[in-house]
């Protein structure tokens, strides 16, 4: 009898053994944190350590979602099917492609990583620093004599009460950096600070698009995450080396000689001139329209009305009324601008912003700019307020 329930109980260890999954089941959130249960146990203690850190980077760096749950639901899909030597695989890849001092094969460096939450606390979390704000330092990458600067390094720096710089070690705090300019936002990027010899972010400036970077100025915004805190801070107006920027090849433009035969009126008989191709506009929509709301900024009113042919605005003594005209404006702030619609020379610029009054009243508007192309510039002959 006793036989038999050994040999009952070790059957029921061998099928509980071999129940457990050796790759990803990315159905749902439930079956993929089974499955990476399962997958982990079987590891040894070290590598189940680098195993979570794998998944950290993964969930962090590898996918494009906002918040946790969408991250881990994202992660499960990419890793769907996926068994342990793949993950790590694919962990080192994303570490080299965002230049994170992290691999597969080194010892654990991130302290516990747990990508569904801890299950119970741990003596000291690494990331729990105590930093009382940011700091962030913007180095130049020298450049030959002739084209400058070739970017940027960006370094931020976590500081105290004192503004002294804090020291820590193992921590993986996720720091995000923000570039736009004009209001327009143009990439992020995503990185880990691990240690106050954090070697930042860098900036190529043949990677920022030059119709997109406005005056050849930037605007970064820094985010560092710790546990309890999220450190913010923005550097306004950086200058950046405009002849570095990168501009779109020119098209290519056919080599043949030949022209094409002359055409012949058949009523007349006499030779056809055909009418010159009409000329691409190759000013920016969207530096007229910044040009025209900061002149209304500075209520140079004369020079905004001059950046306009709109009927409806009528005269410049109607233009620039501070009752009913646009001589009420105290103050723009742009928050946002763009150039959906560009073409056959004509455009429209969406832009938001805020507009304080001479009473100090506040507006938020959302406005819809149509303009045309008039002697290689731009004026505005239309002015939609959008709900």
């Amino acid at each position: 009898m006793k036989f038999i329930k050994y040999c009952l109980l070790i059957s029921l260890m061998i099928f509980t053994i071999s129940c457990k999954k050796t790759s990803v089941d990315g159905t749902n959130r439930m079956s993929f944190q089974e499955s990476i249960n399962d997958m982990a146990s079987s590891l040894p203690t070290l590598k189940q350590v680098k195993f979570n850190e794998a998944l950290y980077i993964l969930k962090t760096f590898g996918v494009e979602a906002d918040g946790d749950i969408a991250e881990i639901e994202a992660l499960g899909k990419l890793l769907n099917g996926k068994k342990t030597p793949e993950i790590f695989k694919m962990a080192d890849e994303v570490a080299q492609k965002n230049n994170i001092t992290w691999s597969s094969t080194a010892p654990p460096s991130l302290g516990e990583m747990n990508i569904f939450g801890n299950v119970t606390a741990s003596e000291k979390d690494p990331n729990d620093i105590d930093a009382a704000s940011l700091n962030v330092v913007v180095r130049n990458i020298a450049g030959d004599s002739l084209t400058g600067s070739k970017g940027l390094i960006i370094i931020p720096q976590l500081l105290d009460n004192n503004g002294r710089k804090v020291e820590f070690e193992g921590a993986a705090l996720e720091t995000i950096m923000e570039i736009s300019s004009g209001g327009t936002k143009i990439s992020t990027s995503k990185n880990l600070m691990q240690d106050p010899a954090f070697r930042g972010f860098t900036i190529k400036y043949s990677s920022l698009p030059r119709e997109k970077i406005f005056e050849d100025k930037i605007d970064i915004k820094l985010s560092v995450k710790t546990t309890k805190k999220l450190l913010q801070m923005i550097k306004m107006g950086v200058p950046v080396n405009g002849q570095a920027l990168y501009t779109p090849p020119a098209p290519v433009v056919s080599d043949s000689i030949q022209a094409p035969p002359p055409q012949v009126d058949p009523q007349t008989g006499e030779t056809v001139v055909p009418p010159p191709a009409p000329v691409k506009n190759t000013a920016d929509p969207k530096a007229t329209v910044t040009k025209f709301l900061n002149n209304l900024s500075t209520q140079n009113f004369k020079a905004a009305f001059d950046a306009a042919d709109n009927p409806n605005w009528g005269s410049y003594d109607k233009f620039s009324n501070p009752n009913s005209g646009f001589g009420s404006v105290k103050n723009i702030n742009v928050k946002n601008i763009a150039v959906p619609y560009n073409k056959d020379n004509s455009a429209n610029v969406n832009v938001t912003y805020d507009v304080t009054d001479k009473n100090g009243k506040v507006s938020s508007l959302n406005v819809t700019y149509g303009l045309k192309a008039v002697n290689n510039t731009w004026k505005i002959t239309t002015y939609k307020i959008n709900n």
